[in-house]
């Protein structure tokens, strides 16, 4: 058994033993048959509202295995560090926030309600994550051509221009954003749109393999003629994507930006 199925087991069991706790469920690698040795746990648990106040996070997560570290993200998740180095991330709510659950399903495609349920006293949590199923949202849209073309565009020539300041560093950061739009419409030129969001996961398997050279050579280390190089690769890469998708998208970028864009990163 995987150390991570242990999690889960201990925490179906807390919720079982702990009255305050009226629902929980859980979301990410584990809820969709992708679960590794490597893979995070994570969980949403609600609280009986007349008990949150005075819930103790640190001491119940504390509870399923000894931790090393355990703090606030800057997205307001408790994360914790399990002493094996295992991840984990739990968000603690009130019973009278459970609508939130809703608010998910723009962010995905999710599996089936009985891959996330963990918990329920409140009969409320199936019909939530059965509102949850189906087809997630379309991400092959003239609004996402257009928002990754132009941030794209934004975020090359802020990274080319601090390169020529020279600011190495900060322009190897930038090309990560970079990085990111141009994976966004590859995905949508290959189909692969399910990790939209988090679009570098499984890259090596969703991509084709001439994809997956072609994003290599848009990489780099914090060595000056490298980053140039990539920058100068992810203009090429992106005309070429954009031939792709110009018949079946309204993109609203003047193609002969590209040309300047390389003119630019030359002078």
């Amino acid at each position: 058994m995987l150390f991570q199925q242990k999690i889960i087991n201990n925490v179906k069991i807390k919720c079982n033993e702990d009255s305050f706790i009226v629902s929980a469920m859980m979301y990410g690698s584990f809820t969709k048959g992708e679960g590794d040795r490597f893979s995070d746990v994570e969980f949403y648990i609600f609280i009986e509202d007349d008990f949150f106040e005075e819930f103790h996070s640190n001491k119940w997560i504390s509870s399923l295995y000894p931790t090393d570290l355990i703090y606030f993200n800057e997205h307001g998740t408790q994360v914790v560090i399990f002493e094996n180095l295992l991840r984990g991330e739990f968000h603690f709510l009130p019973q009278s926030k459970m609508e939130v659950i809703k608010s998910f399903k723009p962010t995905g495609v999710f599996p089936d309600a009985n891959a996330m349920f963990i918990y329920d006293a409140t009969g409320q949590l199936k019909a939530l994550l059965d509102y949850l199923g189906g087809e997630g949202p379309d991400r092959k849209t003239n609004e996402n051509v257009n928002f990754a073309f132009n941030n794209f565009i934004n975020y090359w020539l802020m990274g080319v221009n601090v390169l020529k300041r020279g600011e190495h560093a900060r322009s190897l950061e930038v090309l990560s954003h970079v990085q990111k739009h141009v994976i966004q419409l590859m995905r949508i030129n290959e189909n692969t749109v399910e990790r939209w969001l988090n679009s570098t996961k499984n890259l090596e398997n969703d991509l084709q393999e001439e994809s997956y050279k072609e994003f290599v050579s848009i990489t780099a280390d914090l060595n000056r003629e490298k980053i140039w190089k990539a920058y100068e690769k992810s203009v090429e890469l992106m005309e070429r994507v954009y031939l792709t998708l110009d018949s079946k998208y309204s993109i609203e970028v003047d193609k002969k930006l590209f040309a300047k864009m390389l003119s630019h990163i030359k002078d």
